[in-house]
């Protein structure tokens, strides 16, 4: 395996609070050293040289809710396509929810995800399991031996364990794992035939609208539910700002509750789905500025710790119909980096080292990625990096994806921030031709 140096990059490494100008030395999968000292290590003949002055060196970005399909003989994302878009947008690290066909709910499909995924050698992919079997929400699956197998958490995303029996079954299962459970927040009671933000737009347009209390009142029962077994829960793709002040409150009393936001609910409102757009159809769904900014705070003030992209390619047809019929979701691994950027650096919101941390070891944690050495950068460790130019313009261009699925709403747009390397055990499998990354 040959040796890397990257020079000269501000590396940030948020689990330990390293933030300084430093040379990075990479050789046999591992951080071999990281030297603030200008030249104290020699760039020898062997060396491959990624200059990355004015560039940020991170722990490679983890992403833990993406959608790759496989096994669906519908959808064209596969394992080795989302692990490609995985590592194009700079993201080291994967965890594939189980919505599938067939599903992923007992242990030879979550080893199915795991081969499929050593063929692909891109992005290292986690699989994560079906909390009910064949996510019918009726019986528990088989959690332990998904465990065993390799699955890193639990869910039935894409539909929420609405039933409040077989929930509080599920968690204590997962609880004897030690693993977390991911709860799609959705009362479906409330939600059935529901496309777009209830409100006066969804009127106006004739369409049946989805109340943000569908979200709360599932994260405020699953709560209530967990108090007393203490099952490690995390709250996926946040939409309502008010569903974080249920999740400020859990958290104040210490309770083992998170949650993440993504880039579409934090920059886009139900406004994107004006003339029947269905690039803007989502679940949950775009909802409106006051949520926008409720969410942003509390992601400012720690409530919500995790920034995921919920990356749910779809085959063009899908999108191609109208709004009711329309598939749900949006393709975020490529791009989601600059939305970020976009989002929480240049509002303000988040300094580098504090988003950062939502992309590493925030998730990492969640779900026990950082007892492998993921999410972390530090001498001895794991060499999973992703270096980032902060500064570099580019125009989002779904072409351009390394992703099979083209559903972006935001195409076309202008954004500053990408990778330039993204490093995977020591092996560079993305790398963007610019001046000042020679390899």
């Amino acid at each position: 395996m040959s040796e890397v140096l990257i020079k000269g990059g501000r590396v940030i490494d948020p689990e330990s609070g390293f933030d300084e100008t430093a040379d990075v030395l990479v050789a046999d999968g591992r951080v071999q050293a990281i030297e603030s000292r200008p030249g104290a290590i020699p760039s020898s003949g062997g060396l491959k040289v990624i200059d990355a002055e004015g560039c940020i060196v991170s722990p490679g970005l983890i992403d833990i809710h993406v959608h790759f399909r496989e096994p669906d003989p519908i959808h064209r994302e596969t394992i080795a396509s989302g692990s490609a878009s995985a590592i194009n947008g700079g993201f080291t690290s994967v965890c594939c929810m189980p919505n599938t066909r067939p599903p992923l709910d007992h242990a030879a499909m979550i080893e199915f995800v795991l081969h499929k995924a050593d063929l692909a050698k891109g992005a290292r992919v986690f699989p994560v399991g079906c909390a009910t079997k064949q996510r019918q929400g009726e019986t528990v699956a088989d959690i332990g031996t998904m465990a065993r197998a390799g699955a890193v958490a639990f869910t039935d995303d894409g539909d929420p364990v609405a039933d409040a029996g077989v929930l509080s079954r599920v968690l204590k299962t997962i609880k004897a794992t030690g693993k977390c459970f991911m709860q799609h927040c959705q009362e479906p009671t409330l939600t059935r035939g529901a496309v777009m933000n209830a409100g006066p737009l969804a009127i106006k347009l004739g369409l049946t609208g989805w109340p943000a209390i569908a979200e709360e009142i599932m994260i405020e029962r699953d709560i209530r539910i967990n108090r007393g077994i203490g099952c490690t829960y995390h709250a996926q793709h946040l939409s309502s700002g008010d569903s974080a002040a249920i999740i400020r409150k859990a958290r104040a009393e210490n309770l083992p509750v998170t949650g993440e936001v993504t880039p579409h609910h934090l920059l886009l409102t139900e406004d994107a789905c004006e003339g029947y757009n269905t690039m803007a159809k989502m679940n949950p769904p775009l909802r409106t500025r006051r949520d926008i900014d409720l969410l942003k705070e509390a992601v400012a003030d720690g409530t919500i710790t995790v920034l995921g992209t919920d990356h749910a390619p779809h085959p063009a047809e899908s999108k191609d119909t109208d709004f009711a019929a329309a598939s749900f979701g949006i393709v975020g691994l490529d791009c989601a980096l600059a939305l970020y950027i976009k989002a929480l650096i240049a509002d303000g919101v988040l300094d580098w080292p504090r988003m950062l941390a939502m992309m590493t070891i925030n998730p990492a944690r969640i779900v026990g990625l950082d007892a492998l050495g993921l999410g972390s950068l530090r001498t001895g460790g794991i060499a999973d990096i992703t270096v980032i130019d902060p500064d570099l313009p580019w125009t989002i261009d779904v072409n351009e994806f390394a992703s099979a699925g083209r559903n972006c709403p935001f195409d076309g747009l202008s954004v500053t921030g990408r990778s330039i390397a993204t490093i995977v055990g020591g092996e560079i499998r993305g790398m963007r031709a610019l001046d000042r990354a020679a390899v």
